[in-house]
């Protein structure tokens, strides 16, 4: 079954998503696994990286690499222009409207911490509320347990329902006045539900509350509008988007940045210290103390560079199929059932098999040079909401064949 999407650029005359040559573009992909040939589905966990991203890191280590805005040589000078740039090519990307606006941190992780860190501190106080969803990643639960611990504030859970959709409903009615937060997933990392995020902002902004949106899942599969989506806050790791790791990005309104205390204190986000007082400098560097990745900024930046010349759209159009004919392959294996069946999904395949513990199936697909994750995707209590102790995850990419597909289908048949 193919997806519409794939139909309407056949009819249009658009040529099909060149798959096999962007495959070409990603060294790891050439190399057998236990003798047979790689299919990486565990995109969801971390991307793999294109040789544009590879090479440009190389060269930068190479040719331009010195520390950042403090040298006057010509080396730091470079670099500087190249980590700034980099800081551009994000804001276009996300269509940020200011540079100013994009801080760069070690993942999404660091970037919820900071933002519950730095705005919640200041900006909440005891009995306050923050509202999250069932299907949140830990990295968008434990910030928010630590400020619960240290502010008094109270974390609400918004509902699911069985097919891992979030209850809108109920959503809207735990939008009372005292919550003072809202920090949502944009995708699930477990589910690959796609949330309505630009009506959650809605709803929120409505009330006077303010959104942060998760979007670590979201950012590689679909063109991303922070403007649009109005989000107050934004975040995304850089390996999820194929580039490297220790590197990611916090988008914040810069009336938000301006008005939130520094994170952390060190060298790069002041402009000037004595021994009684500090005065910071502006936003984004007021959050970015100490030595940045450099090499990982210039990384991201072509990884988006590499993205945007495929284009989303395009990528999104090809993983939509994908997902779709994935579903219709897996449904059809006896005792398999799909985990995650929301209308709006993205590039996840999760689900069970009776009888079989995940973490089997997980090895048994590796021996034969599959990859896929198996166990709870950092979400345990969405995994007991589903009365799971884990599952099976197999999760698209750019680069995701329907060759890996039935690769896939076929040694969980074997398995049965």
């Amino acid at each position: 079954m193919r997806a519409n999407e794939e139909i309407v650029r056949e009819r249009a005359g658009a040529p099909a998503f060149e798959v096999e040559r962007v495959r070409r573009d990603f060294p790891i992909l050439q190399r057998p696994v236990n003798g047979r040939p790689l299919v990486y589905l565990d995109t969801a966990a971390s991307a793999q990286k294109p040789r544009a991203v590879l090479d440009e890191m190389t060269r930068f280590m190479s040719e331009d690499y010195a520390n950042i805005h403090r040298g006057v040589y010509a080396l730091s000078q470079r670099s500087t222009a190249l980590y700034d740039a980099a800081r551009q090519t994000v804001a276009r990307f996300i269509h940020a409207g200011d540079a100013r606006e994009i801080v760069f941190v070690r993942n999404a992780t660091e970037g919820i911490n900071l933002v519950a860190s730095s705005y919640g501190r200041h900006f909440l106080e005891k009995g306050d509320e923050v509202l999250i969803t069932h299907m949140e990643h830990h990295a968008n639960i434990v910030p928010w347990q630590l400020l619960r611990q240290e502010k008094g504030i109270a974390l609400r859970v918004a509902p699911i329902t069985d097919a891992g959709e979030l209850d809108m409903d109920a959503f809207e009615r735990m939008l009372t006045d005292r919550v003072k937060f809202v920090s949502v997933v944009h995708v699930s990392n477990s589910l690959g539900t796609v949330n309505p995020v630009q009506e959650i902002v809605r709803l929120a902004h409505a009330r006077g509350i303010p959104v942060l949106i998760d979007g670590s899942q979201a950012a590689l599969h679909m063109p991303v509008d922070v403007r649009d989506l109005d989000a107050d806050f934004y975040v995304f790791s850089g390996h999820k988007v194929y580039g490297p790791t220790g590197i990611g990005v916090v988008f914040a309104k810069l009336a938000h940045l301006e008005a939130m205390p520094p994170y952390q204190g060190g060298g790069l986000m002041i402009s000037f210290v004595t021994f009684e007082n500090t005065e910071f400098s502006p936003p984004p560097q007021k959050f970015e103390a100490g030595t940045p990745n450099i090499a990982g900024a210039i990384g991201l930046g072509a990884a988006i560079d590499y993205v945007s010349s495929l284009g989303l759209a395009d990528i999104h159009a090809h993983e939509s199929a994908l997902l779709a004919y994935g579903t219709e392959l897996l449904r059809e294996i006896p005792g398999l059932r799909l985990i995650g069946t929301a209308r709006e999904k993205s590039s996840i395949l999760a689900f069970v098999i009776d009888g079989v513990d995940p973490q089997e199936i997980g090895a048994a697909l590796g021996r034969n040079g599959i990859a896929v994750r198996a166990g709870h995707h950092c979400t345990q209590p969405l995994m007991g909401r589903l009365g799971l102790p884990s599952t099976t995850r197999a999760s698209i990419g750019l680069y995701t064949t329907r060759e890996d597909i039935d690769a896939l289908a076929t040694c969980l048949r074997e398995m049965r």
